[in-house]
């Protein structure tokens, strides 16, 4: 436990071709049980398993341990077609044990641990011969771990690991392993392509949560331990008094997985619901106000988590107001969650979207670290900076955000988006892992000593008491949650990288697709590839170098639309015009974005000698006659590269059709469906950003195919 009782746990607008579509899509039984399916093994793989211990042992009776035993039995009854029986002490026939590790010590000096679970989330794996008898034991320091331990061994029966001479202890690689929900109180989801809330309908909780259930007992599979059900564009009255017994709801289904509710909160909350004429958080009436609100949650959800707080940010409320900092704004709030062990989280996606275009020192990507570096030490310990894992939002490629290196003295965690805003919206495929391991992996070398972003974000690069993960879910009453069976991947890799960043892509996607689809060697083959060139495939198709996904901003961010990104207030610019594409964003003669970036990375961005190729078009604004370090111009690379990614996108449906026979038929023409979606897609973005960039520059592409648009 870190401190007090905190445990370390409009739709957009659619063409109407999209719309059909989806309305076919939305009708398929495609994925409700996601990567628990428990299907039933083979005989060769369940043969593994013929010793495994028939009895079950719980030495506890809590909700989680309940949770616990329950997911193990139906997990070994679906898999190897066997009823495990509860049992007590003493041990008769051996037994799969779960239980405490201060229990195991006493019950058997055999059954102490020998290494340490340092947090209450960790659990110990072990098959272990106690007084003769085979034991398979699942222990934890606490019962949350407990749970984590059985889903672990779950998953390792459903993909044919050996559990023989099984002596694991897995431990989370921060104390923080959270998702946000964007859910709206009238049942909309704001970024949301899986269907209606989960959570909300009409201006309430909803009735049956039993599909927040399901959510809950998918995530605890994950290691996730708290959930922020509500959009952070938060509706004030969340906080009304009437409101709390039905958030207590859901916080009592959640509970016997472990997962902590959590809730967006208005900074203008104590006047909006409170009454006040004021929220300006240094006013003694307001910190009271959020003193008294706070008890009143806790008295009704002892282990509620925590707030999620944005302000100051696209017409949002916030300090500004009454000229306060955001610390100002942090602190009030983190102090009233101090007594309970809550955290607030602070997001530090705060820019102005007025921003005078025409002014080329202006830029939206140093937002972040303008305001929040200058607060860094200002903030309390249970105060958390929430920073998105690039400068921009969410594009298919950015650099890192500068901030993760310019706050040594402040919490703070990362924030993904798993649901693909800008990355096709769950109808292109477009695997995420392996950008947010390039995000993780990156080495900001901050005071020139090594300083990955996963070590930063996990409080061990500054010794900071807490941080961690969160991942933009936005899952929906779809069977499918996501809108998409194959979507699913990236909440099911968020998960599994906030427990452990060091794990691959290749690794989790095996993971996923074993899980979810079974072990036959040319599905898993399959699923694997497609996933793995996924976001190349759409990058390439959309917007390469950096650029950004060159979507619609101003609309439904999804369709080509890249003037829509110039000569308006929102900062999401290229600075594409007859002569070149590009931000300036050197510190020599640009906006001096570079500048925020420790001495190291500086150097790595602000030549182009040194600068990647990749992210060339967000540092730099150069010609179209600018050859890259690969040989090829910009302009030529923009066609090849959407030419390319087309061409690969349709090769798509000719991978899947090999695996026809393989897959559920249902499942089989769904992701079909898909792929030959995509593929007409990608064709409309090839064609209107290379007549685009044609008509801008005026050059020819080697190949002869700018300006002929092709739609099939």
């Amino acid at each position: 436990m870190i401190f007090g009782r905190f445990r370390p746990l409009p739709f957009p607008a659619l063409l109407p071709f999209c719309a059909v579509l989806l309305c076919s899509f939305a009708s398929a039984d495609t994925g409700h049980e996601a990567w628990l399916r428990y299907a039933t093994l083979d005989d060769l793989t369940a043969n593994r398993y013929t010793t495994l211990p028939r009895d079950v042992i719980v030495l506890d009776e809590s909700p989680m341990l309940k949770s616990a035993q329950h997911e193990l039995t139906i997990g070994v009854s679906g898999m190897l077609g066997r009823t495990l029986r509860t049992a007590t002490l003493p041990i008769k026939n051996g037994a799969i044990i779960l239980a405490n590790v201060q229990d195991l010590a006493a019950l058997s000096s055999e059954l102490r641990i020998s290494r340490e679970l340092n947090t209450e989330d960790s659990y110990w794996l072990k098959r272990i011969p106690v007084n003769g008898l085979d034991c398979l034991i699942i222990a934890s320091s606490a019962d949350r771990g407990v749970l984590y331990g059985v889903f672990a061994l779950l998953s390792k029966i459903a993909r044919g690991e050996t559990i023989e001479t099984i002596d694991e202890v897995s431990a989370p690689y921060a104390p923080i392993r959270w998702v946000n929900q964007w859910d709206n109180l009238d049942g909309r989801i704001e970024r949301g392509y899986g269907g209606a809330s989960i959570f909300f309908a009409e201006g309430k909780v909803r009735n049956d949560l039993t599909r927040a259930r399901e959510y809950a007992r998918l995530l605890a599979s994950l290691g996730i331990n708290g959930c922020t059900v509500n959009n952070v564009n938060a509706d004030p009255r969340i906080l009304e008094s009437s409101f709390i017994p039905d958030l207590k709801r859901i916080a009592d289904v959640f509970r016997p997985w472990g997962v902590q509710l959590s809730i967006s909160v208005d900074l203008s909350s104590p006047k909006v619901v409170g009454g006040l004429d004021t929220f300006d958080p240094l006013d003694a009436r307001v910190v009271a106000w959020w003193r008294k609100k706070v008890d009143e949650i806790y008295k009704q959800i002892p282990d509620f988590g925590g707030f999620v707080m944005k302000a100051d940010s696209e017409g949002r409320l916030g300090p500004s107001s009454y000229h306060r900092t955001h610390a100002d704004a942090a602190n009030a709030i983190a102090r009233a969650l101090q007594p309970h062990g809550g955290v607030l989280f602070y997001r530090a996606f705060v820019y102005n979207h007025h921003l005078d275009w025409r002014d080329m020192k202006n830029d939206r990507a140093k937002a972040a670290y303008d305001n929040f570096h200058p607060l860094d030490g200002l903030f309390e310990y249970n105060a958390v900076v929430q920073i998105k894992n690039g400068p921009i939002d969410f594009q298919v490629r950015e650099p890192v955000s500068p901030l993760f290196g310019g706050l040594e003295k402040t919490n703070d965690a990362i924030e993904f988006q798993i649901t693909q805003e800008y990355t096709g919206q769950q109808r292109h495929l477009c695997f995420l892992v392996p950008m947010w391991k390039e995000v993780l992996d990156f080495d900001l070398r901050v005071n020139d000593a090594p300083a990955l972003v996963r070590d930063i974000v996990s409080g061990r690069v500054f010794q900071r008491p807490t941080g961690g993960f969160v991942g933009v879910a936005n899952v929906g009453m779809d069977d499918n949650w996501m809108g998409s069976p194959l979507a699913m991947a990236n909440l099911y890799g968020f998960g599994r990288l906030a427990w452990n960043p060091n794990l691959s892509a290749e690794t989790i996607i095996d993971e996923w697709t074993r899980l979810t689809f079974g072990n036959d060697p040319l599905l898993v083959k399959t699923i694997n590839g497609l996933q793995l060139d996924s976001r190349p495939v759409y990058e390439s198709y959309t917007g390469p170098l950096g650029a950004g996904t060159l979507t619609n901003i101003l609309g439904n961010h999804y369709d080509p639309a890249p003037e829509s990104s110039e000569e308006n207030g929102w900062g999401q610019w290229h600075r594409a015009d007859h002569t070149g594409i590009g931000m300036d964003r050197t510190v020599a003669t640009g906006t001096g974005f570079i500048g925020q970036y420790p001495p190291a990375i500086q150097a790595m961005y602000e030549s182009l000698a040194h600068c990647p190729d990749e992210l060339v078009l967000f540092f730099h604004h150069v010609p179209y006659t600018h050859k890259l370090h690969s040989g090829k111009t910009v302009i030529q690379h923009i066609y090849d590269s959407h030419y390319d990614g087309a061409e690969r996108a349709k090769e798509f449906i000719a991978r899947w059709q090999a695996v026809k026979g393989h897959v559920e038929e249902e499942r089989y023409r769904d992701i079909l469906q898909r792929f030959e979606y995509q593929a007409q897609q990608a064709v409309i973005w090839r064609d209107t950003i290379c007549d685009w960039i044609y008509r801008l520059s005026g050059i020819p592409d080697q190949k002869g195919r700018a300006g002929r648009a092709s739609h099939p």
